[in-house]
């Protein structure tokens, strides 16, 4: 890993994203319908989990670049006040239990399912900024790879569920799943890592709803997170639990310094 560099430039969103090459080693362009196909809500209020189309049973995409990636391919990390335009396309409202103050806008690097290295945004509580470069970092040396990590707006949140989502990210102004309180992401304390990947699973509760096939555990692919792994190793380092751990449920997307 390459000597970390926290700066206070802001980071450049470049106009459009850069095409998607046929195949760069095991990954491939995402399907065209990815992302478009509204799931039905059923009478119980939810979206019922369907089986993991084949496209997505051993999901391996290329990431697109939506911020410009490091030239010297090495790892290196930003982090700073939350630019106005940064918070006005995030869910962050003044209803939100964190002030805007308190939040920070990092930029890290992190490895793709095609090999790369990409740049990543989030939005995190100004107290873990430099614990999540830390661990982003660990995931970077150790070739652990992310699909997809940016700032989610309050339009994406609430928008209809296709349930193959794979966006890693932190802050989300939003309550606990099935409760009114909120939830530790809306405190830039949480940490969502591959969805697809590493979904939650509550009864017959499963989001995303089309990442049934990753409920096999003990079918190790690339980008989950497993016991005693990168993942849950690099985010132990730090104090924060995981998700997977639950009785009750299990969250293998969450990580949280709070345990909850």
């Amino acid at each position: 890993m390459s000597t970390q560099t926290v700066s206070a430039l802001p980071a450049v969103r470049t106009e459009s994203p850069s095409p998607a090459p046929t195949r760069i080693g095991n990954a491939t362009p995402a399907p065209s319908w990815l992302g478009t196909r509204v799931l039905p809500v059923g009478p119980q209020g939810f979206t019922a989990a369907q089986p993991t189309p084949p496209e997505l049973r051993n999901r391996s995409i290329i990431t697109v670049d939506e911020l410009p990636p490091p030239a010297d391919g090495r790892f290196h990390a930003t982090v700073q006040a939350v630019p106005a335009g940064v918070l006005a396309r995030s869910s962050w409202t003044k209803n939100c239990p964190i002030a805007a103050a308190d939040l920070r806008y990092l930029t890290v690097t992190f490895r793709g399912f095609d090999g790369r290295a990409h740049t990543g945004e989030l939005l995190a509580n100004a107290r873990v900024a430099d614990d999540l470069v830390t661990v982003f970092g660990r995931l970077f040396a150790a070739d652990f790879p992310i699909e997809r990590m940016r700032i989610s707006s309050a339009v994406e949140l609430n928008a209809p569920s296709t349930g193959d989502a794979n966006t890693t990210e932190v802050f989300a102004c939003r309550p606990v799943r099935g409760r009114k309180g909120w939830s530790q992401h809306a405190y830039g304390l949480a940490v969502d890592l591959n969805p697809f990947q590493n979904p939650y699973q509550k009864g017959k509760v499963v989001l995303p709803e089309l990442a049934t096939a990753y409920l096999d555990r003990a079918d190790a692919r690339p980008g989950m997170a497993q016991p005693r792994e990168q993942a849950v190793q690099a985010f132990a380092a730090i104090g924060w639990e995981w998700g997977g751990d639950y009785r009750s449920l299990k969250d293998y997307m969450h990580f949280s310094a709070t345990g909850g």
